[in-house]
């Protein structure tokens, strides 16, 4: 098929993401972001249509850790973008788990019962796609405000309530010390998420995301910056990564589904968490049974010094894969279809996660199908939308009828 300027023009912007040059594209294999991608999960093949993943975004519109209105509106949106994967913001394993008062949560029939409801709303009148829940603890950043009312901690008298942490040291110095974790504590933050997977597993959702990142719970304890214990939790990388492992292998025995970890691959701090430990810690991932981990960054400290700028975060994803070989996600200011083709190009990861441009622009994968070549599902009423050029993104179905 002869190029068009337009494909051109995007195989020469691949090209040079991907250190070649204009006079090389038409070497390029093409279409790698729109290429099917398989994870083998205990319960079998979970397919991606393709290797766009829609990577999590709090909402902060629960009502008491109940789904909304506004997830069921926000989640059928989002199954109309066009990408493979859509992975459910943080979703709490407890009341005292969550980052505000307004986060999503799955820790009893009640929110069993809203999450499962909205989420079948939404699939039932948006293409089919496969969802992943992202599970968490906030850890010392829970209690928090929403972002729009300022993010600090709400005081137990203001309705809040009294965080807790590996170590008895605060987030920020100007905020109270969470309580440190007793054995008990552990004991129970383990079991809360052996519940919440559960419930997962009960209302068929595909993969779980355990979020290992961003300076919550779990990442509070891969953390020396704010893990200080001296008993088996702390100290030493072995100990360190000690509850980790044991959650994820809690997990692992009652979801069969696709399971993997979010991950900071670097605190941005030095004598913090570093990518050479993200790197073993998710090498064990992958012989304890895991099917991807979701390379980020920083988050458990103000001191870090983040070096912010398109693809910033691409490297350490390309560092795990290499030393791993577990399917890999990279994210962090991917925006342009060229830019995530070029990661996939160069094999820096096996798919590409972009959060803030999905919420500006719900069709991305549309777009990134129309650049790229692509094809994706979207809801026959919207089939008419596109313009001549794009006339393929939908396949030949969606031009049955169309005048």
């Amino acid at each position: 098929m002869e190029l068009t300027a337009r494909d051109s023009k995007v195989q020469d912007q691949v090209a040079q993401r991907i250190g070649t040059g204009p006079h090389l594209h038409k070497m390029l294999p093409m279409n790698l972001l729109f290429a099917p991608f398989t994870f083998n999960a205990p319960r079998g093949p979970l397919t991606l249509p393709n290797r766009i993943v829609i990577a999590p975004m709090c909402q902060y519109s629960a009502d008491n850790g109940q789904a909304t209105d506004w997830h069921q509106t926000h989640w059928t949106n989002l199954l109309n973008s066009g990408a493979g994967l859509l992975i459910l913001e943080a979703t709490a394993v407890s009341p005292e788990g969550r980052i505000t008062p307004g986060c999503l949560g799955l820790w009893d029939e009640r929110t069993a019962a809203a999450l499962q409801d909205n989420l079948a709303r939404a699939r039932r009148i948006a293409p089919a796609m496969p969802v992943c829940l992202q599970v968490g603890h906030a850890g010392r950043k829970a209690s928090s405000e929403v972002p729009w009312r300022g993010g600090m901690l709400i005081a137990p008298q203001d309705g809040g309530w009294l965080p807790l942490g590996p170590s008895a040291l605060p987030h920020l110095p100007q905020e109270p010390a969470p309580q440190a974790m007793s054995a008990q504590d552990i004991a129970k933050v383990r079991a809360d998420f052996v519940a919440t997977a559960r419930y997962a597993q009960a209302m068929g959702i595909d993969a779980i995301e355990l979020h290992g990142a961003h300076g919550y719970l779990l990442h509070q304890f891969l953390s020396p910056l704010a893990n200080q214990r001296s008993d088996a939790y702390g100290g030493s990388f072995e100990n360190r990564i000690r509850l980790v492992m044991e959650i994820f292998a809690d997990v692992r025995q009652v979801f069969d589904g696709t399971l993997g970890v979010r991950l900071s691959g670097t605190d941005w701090v030095e004598g913090g968490w570093n990518i050479e430990e993200t790197a073993e810690l998710s090498d064990r991932l992958k012989q304890a049974g895991a099917q991807f981990v979701h390379v980020s960054s920083g988050g458990v400290s103000p001191r870090q010094q983040i070096p912010i700028g398109p693809e910033y975060q691409v490297h350490l994803a390309r560092a795990v894969k290499a030393r791993t070989g577990l399917p890999t996600m990279a994210v962090g200011l991917i925006t342009e279809p060229a830019q995530a083709e070029g990661v996939l190009q160069r094999g820096d990861a096996d798919l590409v996660a972009l959060a803030r441009a999905f919420l500006y622009n719900p069709r991305w994968g549309w777009h990134a199908a129309a650049a790229l070549q692509g094809q994706v599902q979207a809801s026959p009423a919207y089939w008419r939308c596109l313009p001549r050029e794009a006339g393929a993104v939908f396949g030949p179905d969606a031009r049955i009828g169309m005048r």
